[in-house]
């Protein structure tokens, strides 16, 4: 007795790879001539390769006049599917060949400004130490989820809740008022005149100058107005160059208060709600890889100097 079963996906009809290449490269140059010269294909080898894919797709990709071709409405919406596609196994097969045998990769998704600024520094010498396993860095700006992402290991800031995941908290987060040196030099830091001041926000954070004031029992105007960015390194940076005062987590600035480059406006450490964790897939609990980067970041936070941070506290 016969039973229905699916198609195996080798008798399928997909188009290949060098007919995707083609189209790819004609569409980029609208032009067949200059597309066979990337290709090193002869012009009629390539218009070739479209046709047959128009023909397996029974839709036209290009209008075709004597002098030039354009995209069509299908083929624009097509050729941004296949660059993503070619990108996809440029980046997996790139990633292949650079990895010997016996080597791991190490996926790791953390946000930008906390990657550049922390991450980064605390991973000095990893490669070294441990040769066989591959940092894959991968930065989002957006809140996201590690169980959602292929990642090993992810470095978050919340509660340290998050579904099917393993959290250890690294550090709660202190958030400081700062500043260029000379953006004080005719604006004394009175609270009371802090209309004097610009005061740079976080988008994602539209109420945080609010809280930092509250919890020093201090009620004013006008903690919500000011130029707004999207992430710390670029208040940071604004800050640097002295386009108003920057609440930001002092781990994050430590190097530049210590060097003199920005200054603390007022005496006074913001906890914040939430603190930074380092998090992983609870399937991954025993992972050599996972276990090797949990020891590597416990040391490194072990040894790191927390007489500097008071200080500057």
């Amino acid at each position: 007795m016969k039973t229905e079963t699916q198609t195996p996906l080798a008798f399928r009809r997909y188009p290949s790879t060098t007919a995707m290449q083609c189209f790819e490269t004609a569409a980029r140059h609208l032009s067949f001539t200059n597309a066979a010269q990337e290709m090193h294909m002869t012009q009629s080898a390539i218009s070739k390769q479209v046709a047959q894919l128009e023909e397996m797709l029974n839709l036209s990709l290009f209008y075709r006049t004597p002098h030039r071709i354009s995209l069509t409405p299908a083929g624009k919406t097509y050729y941004l599917e296949v660059l993503n596609i070619l990108k996809h196994i440029e980046a997996a097969t790139t990633s292949l060949m650079s990895n010997s045998d016996n080597s791991e990769v190490l996926k790791i998704v953390t946000h930008p400004t906390f990657c550049a600024r922390w991450l980064i520094p605390a991973l000095e010498g990893f490669s070294q130490a441990h040769p066989l396993l591959n940092l894959n860095i991968k930065e989002l700006a957006v809140p996201f989820f590690a169980e959602d992402q292929n990642v090993d290991v992810a470095f978050m800031y919340g509660d340290g809740v998050w579904g099917g995941m393993e959290s250890i908290k690294l550090f709660d987060e202190y958030t400081v008022a700062v500043c260029h040196p000379k953006y004080l030099t005719d604006k004394p830091p009175c609270i009371n005149h802090i209309d004097q001041y610009a005061l740079l926000q976080l988008s994602s954070r539209p109420s945080a100058w609010y809280e930092y004031f509250r919890q020093q029992d201090i009620s004013i105007d006008g903690t919500f107005v000011g130029p707004r960015f999207d992430t710390f390194n670029a208040i940071i940076s604004a800050a640097l160059l002295g386009y108003g005062i920057a609440l930001v987590p002092i781990r994050l600035v430590a190097p530049e208060l210590q060097s003199g480059a920005l200054i603390t406006v007022w005496d006074y450490a913001a906890k914040g709600r939430g603190a930074y964790y380092m998090s992983y897939p609870l399937s991954l609990g025993n992972s050599h890889k996972v276990k090797v980067i949990l020891e590597w970041v416990s040391a490194y936070l072990a040894k790191s100097n927390e007489q500097t941070l008071n200080a500057i506290v």
